[in-house]
């Protein structure tokens, strides 16, 4: 049966680290509070110059390299992010264009931090049906930039980066086995960026005066409903495959907050800390980079081995979530 492997992956974070300890002197929080509430020690920061593409770019090329291909030889790229270069075109355009692969239909996708798990689905659908044989699937945020930076609760969370994964036809047991996607707009501004859409245009008395431009969080409902959400996706993937949590081997969470993954962890059954990657320490949450940089790190680690079954599951605004479940 035809299906989709990921056959190359890469990620590329900004070197600029700001830690709890730095952001105790930009706000009123401490180390030991963010520490207690999130997990996070600390996140990457782009710099001037740097962009969403910048990491996009640089992630794609890794994944191509441990492909074994070329950008020319690519028939699709999908880009997941919430924080484009531009409004438009696509930052997907922009990648196409620098890594070469002048071939590829290229598009952005928004789906906050489930993007990336989106984009799977999508390009896993395109090859089982024919359409494409080798896709690029993209997960980049510059996410720094659309954060108040003097709101406690929201700016401790955020960081900068990029993952890309290469997906390729094949007809062996290994690769992708399910995907599964769902949304609820009911709680679309539970978590979202208020401005610069039509509906709040750019202007000085509102995007600026009001912090607009900045991500607005609900904090406990997003908790409440990402467990839920999360636990819901990865079992749907594990039942239509007819598997259980015992059969995982390595289960990779969106690196949203610890206490999100601890407690979607704990209610899959899944207790072992070996079992569950886990990196949002280093890097905060990067959307719908989390994934793609969760599953580079560890594939170029070694902690997945030909066989085992690999499990992604995300959350994110919208509310947007989804699970793909795998036979590495």
């Amino acid at each position: 049966m035809l299906r989709s492997r990921i056959t190359g992956t890469g990620s590329a974070l900004p070197e600029k680290i700001l830690t709890n300890l730095d952001l105790e002197r930009m706000v009123d929080t401490s180390d030991e509070w963010i520490t207690t509430r999130t997990g996070i020690k600390e996140r990457r920061i782009a710099v001037e110059g740097q962009f969403t593409s910048t990491f996009a770019v640089e992630a794609s090329r890794r994944a191509l390299s441990m492909a074994g291909i070329q950008a020319a030889e690519l028939d699709l790229i999908i880009l997941g992010t919430v924080t484009p270069d531009f409004p438009f075109p696509a930052t997907a355009c922009i990648v196409q264009h620098e890594i070469g692969a002048v071939n590829a239909t290229v598009f952005d996708l928004s789906a906050a931090c489930s993007g990336f798990i989106f984009g799977l689905s999508i390009a896993d659908k395109y090859i089982r049906c024919g359409a494409a044989k080798k896709i690029l699937v993209i997960g980049a945020e510059v996410l720094s930039r659309v954060v108040d930076w003097s709101d406690r609760n929201t700016c401790i969370l955020f960081g900068d980066g990029s993952g890309a994964a290469v997906l390729e036809a094949t007809e062996g047991e290994s690769g992708l086995l399910s995907t599964h996607t769902f949304s609820n707009g009911s709680y679309w501004n539970t978590l979202y960026q208020p401005g610069c859409g039509n509906r709040n245009p750019a202007t000085n008395e509102r995007t600026i005066a009001d912090k607009l431009f900045y991500i607005k969080m609900e904090g406990n409902d997003v908790f409440k409903h990402a467990v839920r959400a999360m636990e819901e996706a990865a079992c749907a993937a594990l039942d239509a495959n007819g598997m259980t949590a015992a059969d995982v081997s390595l289960l990779i969470p969106h690196q949203a907050n610890r206490r999100i993954i601890d407690a979607t962890a704990k209610r899959l059954g899944i207790t072992e800390e070996e079992r569950v990657f886990v990196n949002l320490h280093n890097y905060g949450n990067t959307s719908s980079a989390s994934i793609p940089i969760s599953l580079d790190e560890a594939n170029r680690s070694g902690r997945m081995k030909a066989g085992d079954i690999v499990l992604l599951d995300a959350f994110g605004g919208g509310f947007s979530y989804g699970s793909a479940l795998m036979r590495w």
